[in-house]
C-alpha cells in the first residue's frame, strides 16, 4: 500500500535535464571530454556532480578546473529563468495527489528550489523539498529516498518513487522502494524505457496522470 508519493524533480517535474545535460556536455567537451548532449544524459542523468567529476577523472587520469562545476551551474541557472518549463501535468498531478508527497533529489538546494520555483511548482510541494546535498551519498545510493522516507515518517516499504533515470532508479530499489519509471522529459530518447525497466521499476509512464491511476 502506497503512503507516500516520492517525486525527482529533474526531468519528473521540471524539463530541466536537457538544459543540464547541455551545459554539462558543452564544458567538459571544450576541457577535452569529449560527450554529446545525448551521450551525457544516458549515462549521467539523476547522478550528482561530485560523482560524476569523480567518474571522469577516473576515465581521464587528470583533474577537471576547480570552478568547472560554478561554471556549469551559472550557464544552467541563466536558462533556468529564460527557458524552463514544468513537464506538462505537473502541477495538475501534484495537486491531485491526496496521499503525503515529497521531491527528492540530486540537486543542490538551490538550483532545487530555483527550478520548482520558476516554474511554478514550489508552493505545491513545500516544505518536502529534500536534496542529496543532505546526505552523504548521492544517487545511484539510496540514501536520499531513506532520509526522505524518515522526514516524512514512513517506511521505504510503503513509498511509491517516480523517477526518470537509471540512477534514480536504481536508488529507489536499494531503499526497497516500488519506482515508477518517467519517459516524458524531453531527454529521454530511444531505448530510455527498457534502460529503466532494466534497473528495477514497475511501471513506465510517458505522460505524468498515468501516475493517478497506479496510485487508484
Amino acid at each position: 500500500m502506497t503512503k507516500l508519493v516520492i517525486f525527482d524533480c529533474d526531468g519528473v517535474l521540471i524539463d530541466s535535464e536537457g538544459i543540464a545535460c547541455a551545459a554539462d556536455a558543452q564544458a567538459l567537451t571544450a576541457n577535452g571530454y569529449s560527450i554529446t548532449t545525448e551521450q551525457m544524459a544516458a549515462r549521467f542523468a539523476g547522478v550528482p556532480y561530485k560523482a560524476v567529476y569523480a567518474t571522469i577523472e577516473a576515465e581521464t587520469g587528470r583533474a577537471l578546473p576547480l570552478d568547472l562545476k560554478n561554471q556549469v551551474r551559472k550557464t544552467i541557472l541563466k536558462k533556468y529563468r529564460t527557458e524552463l518549463q514544468a513537464i506538462p501535468g505537473a502541477a495538475e498531478v501534484l495537486a491531485a495527489v491526496t496521499l503525503p508527497k515529497c521531491v527528492a533529489s540530486s540537486s543542490d538546494p538551490s538550483k532545487l528550489a530555483l527550478g520548482l520555483v520558476e516554474t511554478g511548482l514550489y508552493d505545491l510541494v513545500y516544505p518536502h523539498i529534500f536534496s542529496a546535498a543532505l546526505v552523504d551519498r548521492g544517487k545511484p545510493h539510496p540514501d536520499i529516498f531513506l532520509y526522505a522516507a524518515a522526514r516524512m515518517g514512513i517506511s521505504p516499504r510503503d513509498c511509491l518513487v517516480i523517477e526518470d533515470s537509471v540512477a534514480g532508479a536504481t536508488a529507489a530499489r536499494a531503499a526497497e522502494m516500488r519506482c515508477v519509471g518517467f519517459t516524458g522529459g524531453s531527454h529521454c530518447g530511444p531505448g530510455h524505457a527498457d534502460r529503466l525497466r532494466d534497473a528495477g521499476v514497475t511501471r513506465v509512464i510517458a505522460w505524468l496522470e498515468d501516475l493517478l491511476d497506479e496510485l487508484g
